[in-house]
């Protein structure tokens, strides 16, 4: 599945509306941000994946959506189900990734 670049406007109808949310907040300026951002569609387009939406979120564009992941550096990573937070922190580790990705 693709990675959609959502903002604010859009992030709360995408979580009331999917089960399986995986959000990756980043910046124009953040050089990680930009490297991980291959890896990120990558995961998003494995099969086993299927059933989970990817979104890029720009964070600073997008004050809400940063707020209600708790967004304090970046890039941050985090997943939502059913539209509650779960979890989510800073890093540009695809394993940290897919660990969040296994509390779905």
């Amino acid at each position: 599945m693709a990675v959609e670049v959502v903002s604010d406007s859009e992030f709360q109808s995408i979580l009331e509306q999917n089960s399986k949310v995986v959000v990756k907040f980043s910046a124009d300026w953040c050089g990680n941000c930009k490297l991980f951002a291959p890896k990120f569609k990558r995961v998003s387009n494995e099969a086993e994946n299927s059933d989970m939406v990817f979104l890029d979120i720009n964070a600073e564009k997008n004050p809400l959506a940063r707020k209600l992941a708790q967004v304090d550096n970046l890039p941050y990573l985090a997943v939502f189900k059913d539209g509650v937070y779960l979890d989510g922190s800073a890093s540009n580790k695809e394993e940290y990734l897919r660990g969040l990705m296994a509390q779905l």
